[in-house]
C-alpha cells in the first residue's frame, strides 16, 4: 500500500461570474495531503508562478529545427514544511498554522489540509492565453519531498486578465477611417467605392461593434457588403515568426443596387467568451481585425481591413461594464483561413499600465511593439 494515498491543490473561486483574477487580486486555497500511514516529510511547498511559452518545429531538408522561447513574471513560494534555501530569494516563505506554530514534518494516517494565500502581483501581465504554437499560463504548483523517494505533485491553472481602462489608454478610443476604390473589368463595367468609420478602435467583450460605411455602386451589378472579424496569433522564437489566423464571425449586410449610393450601419456583436486580445507579451501576441470587403462578381472583392482591440469586461467595482449588442444582430461560426476566500483583499491601486505603451521592438528586451505600431501588414 502506498503511504501517500493523494496529494492535491485547488483554489477559492474569485468573486465574479467569470472566475478570473487581475492585478493585486488574492488567490487562497488549500493543499490536501491523504497518506495510509505515518509519513515523514522533507519537504511540502506551494508555488504561484506565471509564464509564457511558445514552441513549434520546421522541417528543413533533412534537418528538424524546434524554435523555442519563455518568458517568466513572476515565481513566489511557499514552504507548509521545510526551511527556504538559503539563494537570497525574497520570494520564499516558510508558512505557520492557525496558531502560529511551524507545520511537523511528520503526520499522521489520514487527511491533512494546508490553507495558502497569494496576491497577484501589481504588474503588467498578458492575459492567460492557449494557441497552437504557445500559452500563458498562471498555475498553482503543489510540490511533496520524501527521503529516497521522487516527488510528488500536483498543480492547477488560473484565469487571469489584464485590467483594461479605456480612459487610461487614448489609443483605444481613437475613431478609424479608411476608403477603397475600384474599377471594374471584363464582364463588368463602371466603378465601386467604400469609405468606412469605426467609432473607437478598443471593445469590451459584450459590446457592439458599430460599422459605418459609404458604398458608392457605379457598376453595373448589385454588391454586398461583408464583414468579418478574425484573430491573428504570432508566436516569436530565435528571431523567427509563426502566424496563425482564424475566422471568428462574419455578417452579410443588404446588396446595393447598380447606380446607386447607401450609408449603412452595421452593429456586430462581440461574444461575451471572445478571448482577450495581447499586445504587451514579448513572445506572442493575440490580436484582432475587422475585415469589411465588397462582394463582386467576376471580380475582384475590394477590402478594408482595421485593426482592433477586445478587452476584458471590466470587473473592478463601481464601474458598469458595456451594454449587450442589440439582439437583432446575430453571428455566425465561418472557418478557420488556414492550414477565496482566506484573508483579507487589499484596495487595489491604479490600473496597470496601459496596453497602448510602445515597447521596444522584438529581439530586445521588454515586450513587443504594440499593435499600432508594429510593422507587420494586417
Amino acid at each position: 500500500m502506498l503511504t501517500v494515498k493523494s496529494l492535491t491543490v485547488n483554489y477559492n473561486p474569485a468573486n465574479n461570474e467569470q472566475n478570473t483574477f487581475t492585478s493585486g487580486d488574492c488567490v487562497s486555497g488549500e493543499v490536501k495531503l491523504e497518506v495510509t500511514k505515518d509519513c515523514t516529510i522533507d519537504s511540502l511547498s506551494i508555488q504561484f508562478k506565471g509564464k509564457a511559452e511558445v514552441m513549434w518545429s520546421e522541417r528543413h531538408g533533412q534537418t528538424t529545427v524546434v524554435y523555442h522561447s519563455k518568458d517568466k513574471y513572476f515565481s513566489i513560494k511557499h514552504f507548509f514544511v521545510g526551511e527556504k534555501k538559503d539563494n537570497g530569494r525574497d520570494n520564499e516563505t516558510l508558512l505557520t498554522n492557525h496558531i502560529g506554530k511551524t507545520y511537523v514534518n511528520v503526520v499522521a494516517p489520514g487527511c491533512h489540509v494546508y490553507p495558502f494565500t497569494f496576491q497577484m502581483p501589481f504588474q503588467d501581465m498578458p492575459s492567460s492565453f492557449k494557441g497552437s504554437c504557445g500559452k500563458i499560463l498562471y498555475s498553482l504548483n503543489a510540490k511533496l519531498s520524501r527521503s529516497v523517494r521522487a516527488p510528488t505533485t500536483d498543480s492547477i491553472n488560473i484565469n487571469y486578465v489584464t485590467n483594461a481602462d479605456l480612459n487610461r489608454d487614448p489609443g483605444l478610443m481613437e475613431p478609424q477611417h479608411e476608403s477603397k476604390d475600384k474599377k471594374m473589368k471584363f464582364f463588368n463595367s463602371g466603378t465601386v467605392a467604400m469609405d468606412v468609420n469605426l467609432e473607437k478602435t478598443g471593445f469590451f467583450q459584450g459590446e457592439g461593434l458599430k460599422v459605418m460605411a459609404c458604398i458608392q455602386n457605379n457598376s453595373s451589378r448589385e454588391i454586398k457588403p461583408k464583414y468579418c472579424v478574425y484573430s491573428k496569433h504570432s508566436f516569436f522564437a530565435r528571431g523567427k515568426r509563426r502566424v496563425s489566423t482564424k475566422d471568428l464571425y462574419k455578417e452579410v449586410g443588404e446588396p446595393v443596387p447598380p447606380s446607386s449610393n447607401q450609408n449603412l450601419l452595421k452593429v456586430l456583436p462581440i461574444p461575451l467568451d471572445v478571448e482577450p486580445s495581447i499586445l504587451n507579451c514579448s513572445i506572442l501576441k493575440a490580436e484582432h481585425r475587422l475585415r469589411v470587403y465588397l462582394d463582386v462578381k467576376y471580380a475582384s472583392d475590394p477590402e478594408i481591413k482595421f485593426p482592433i482591440v477586445f478587452l476584458p469586461t471590466p470587473k473592478v467595482p463601481g464601474v458598469e461594464a458595456p451594454p449587450l449588442a442589440a439582439s437583432g444582430f446575430g453571428f455566425e461560426p465561418f472557418g478557420n483561413t488556414y492550414p477565496p476566500a482566506w484573508g483579507t483583499v487589499p484596495p487595489r491601486p491604479p490600473s496597470a499600465p496601459l496596453l497602448s505603451d510602445p515597447p521596444p521592438a522584438y529581439g530586445t528586451s521588454g515586450t513587443y511593439p504594440s499593435l499600432m505600431d508594429s510593422g507587420y501588414k494586417y
